[in-house]
C-alpha cells in the first residue's frame, strides 16, 4: 500500500507529542513594581481654596476639629513671628531672614503631625516651624542674627541647626533615623526640603539609604515653585517631585500646600507609616512663598505681580479659619484673642531682639574639633593676639 505524504505528516512522532502536549496558557500577569509607590496624580485636598470640605476620602480621613484649631492658632502667631523677624532685618537686628510666610499649612502642620520625641531636620527656612515646635523665638534666630551657629540645645529640642548648605539634612535625617530604630526606639525623623535641594545628590542618597535600611524617615519637600529665581521647570521634567520617590522604592504623596487639613492629614498618615517600620515616606506639597527668597533678593526680576496675587487667593490661614468658623469653632472672639496673643508673641520678641548679645570672639573655636587640630590651635592664638593688641590700644587712649 503506498502511503500518502499527509499521512506521513499525520503519524510523525512530532506530531503525535504536539496533540499530547497540554494547552498553552497565557502567563501570569507580573505584578506592577510601582504598586503603592507612586502618588496620586492630583495633590490632595480636603479643603478648596474657599474653605469649603470637599468630598471626604477613606484614605486620609479629616484630623479632628481640636487639632485643627490649633493649627491655626499656631499658623496666625506663626505668620506674625515671620513678618517681625522680616521687619527686624530692615532695622538691621538681623543679617538675613527668608520669609515661610505663605507656606504657614507646611511648616505648623509638619510639626503637628509629630511627637515630642521624634526628631525635626530643618533647612534655613523653618524658622516658623521652629517656633511652632516650641523653641525660643530669639533662639531660632540666633543663627541669622550671626552671634551663634545654633542658638538652642539640638538634643533637648530633638531640633538638628538650621542648615544653610542645600540636601545635607537628608542624609542627616536618614543616619539618626536609622540609628534611633536600631536602638528598638519608634523615633521618626521629618527632613524639611525645598524645591531646589531636590537637585541635589544628598537628597537622593539619603532617599536610598533610608530605603535600602527603613530607616523611619519622611522627607518633606517644599515646593514653592522657585529655587531662588530658578522655577520649577528648570529642576524636573517629572510630572511633580513626588516621583522621585519610586526610583528608590519609596512610596510618596503630594498634597495641596495651602490647604492646612489636607497637609495635616498626609503627614499624620507618612509618619505612621514610617513609625510602623515600613520605611521613609516622601511628600511633596504644592505651595508658594509669598516673599522673596530672602530680604537680599528681588523677586520681581523673576515673577510677575499676577502670579504673587493668584496665590495669595489661596491663602491657607484664611481658608482654614474660613473652615472653623463655619463649623462653630471660630468666632470674632476666638480670632481676635488669637490675634492678640500674636501680637503679644511679636511685641516679646521685638523687645528681646534689641538686646545686644555678649559674643566672644574666642568662641569660634569651641566645638569645631573635639580635640583641635594643630591649624585651629594656631589660628586661635591669632586671633587672641589680635584682640589683646586692640585691649592694649584701647587702654592707651
Amino acid at each position: 500500500m503506498t502511503t500518502t505524504p499527509q499521512a506521513v505528516r499525520r503519524a510523525s512522532p512530532r506530531s503525535r507529542r504536539s496533540a499530547d502536549a497540554p494547552v498553552a496558557t497565557a502567563a501570569a500577569p507580573v505584578a506592577d513594581p510601582s504598586a503603592g509607590l507612586l502618588p496620586a496624580a492630583e495633590p490632595v485636598r480636603l479643603l478648596d481654596p474657599n474653605g469649603t470640605p470637599v468630598p471626604p476620602r477613606d484614605d486620609y480621613p479629616q484630623p479632628p476639629v481640636a487639632a485643627l484649631r490649633e493649627l491655626y492658632r499656631r499658623m496666625v502667631v506663626g505668620r506674625r513671628f515671620d513678618v517681625q523677624a522680616t521687619a527686624l532685618t530692615k532695622q538691621g537686628k538681623l543679617a538675613v531672614y527668608p520669609s515661610s510666610r505663605g507656606q504657614e499649612a507646611c511648616q505648623v502642620g509638619a510639626v503637628l503631625a509629630l511627637r515630642d520625641t521624634d526628631w525635626v531636620f530643618p533647612t534655613y527656612r523653618e524658622s516658623m516651624a521652629l517656633t511652632a515646635r516650641g523653641i525660643d523665638p530669639v533662639e531660632v534666630l540666633t543663627l541669622l542674627r550671626g552671634d551663634w551657629h545654633c542658638g538652642y540645645d539640638p538634643a533637648a529640642m530633638r531640633t538638628a541647626p538650621q542648615c544653610t548648605p542645600l540636601a545635607t539634612q537628608c542624609v542627616h535625617a536618614a543616619g539618626l533615623a536609622y540609628g534611633e530604630a536600631y536602638q528598638g526606639r519608634d523615633t521618626v525623623a521629618l527632613a524639611f526640603i525645598g524645591d531646589g535641594a531636590t537637585s541635589e545628590g544628598d537628597f537622593h542618597e539619603g532617599l536610598n539609604f533610608a530605603a535600602v535600611f527603613k530607616a523611619p524617615v519622611v522627607y518633606f519637600v517644599q515646593n514653592n515653585k522657585y529655587a531662588i529665581s530658578v522655577p520649577l521647570s528648570r529642576q524636573t521634567a517629572a510630572p511633580s517631585l513626588a516621583y522621585k520617590g519610586v526610583g528608590y522604592g519609596v512610596p510618596s504623596e503630594q498634597v495641596d500646600g495651602n490647604d492646612p487639613v489636607a497637609v495635616l492629614a498626609v503627614l499624620t498618615r507618612a509618619v505612621e507609616h514610617a513609625r510602623s517600620g515600613r520605611g521613609p515616606f516622601l511628600v511633596e506639597a504644592h505651595t508658594y512663598r509669598m516673599e522673596a527668597h530672602t530680604n537680599a533678593d528681588d523677586a520681581t526680576r523673576y515673577r510677575d505681580g499676577a502670579e504673587v496675587d493668584a496665590w495669595r487667593d489661596r491663602d491657607p490661614v484664611t481658608r482654614l479659619e474660613t473652615y472653623l468658623r463655619e463649623c462653630g469653632e471660630l468666632d470674632d472672639a476666638a480670632v481676635a484673642a488669637i490675634a492678640e496673643e500674636a501680637e503679644a508673641y511679636a511685641a516679646d520678641l521685638r523687645e528681646r531682639m534689641h538686646d545686644k548679645p555678649a559674643v566672644d570672639p574666642m568662641s569660634l573655636f569651641d566645638h569645631v574639633y573635639a580635640e583641635p587640630t594643630p591649624q585651629l590651635v594656631e589660628q586661635r592664638e591669632q586671633v587672641r593676639a589680635e584682640l589683646a593688641a586692640d585691649s592694649d590700644e584701647e587702654g592707651a587712649r
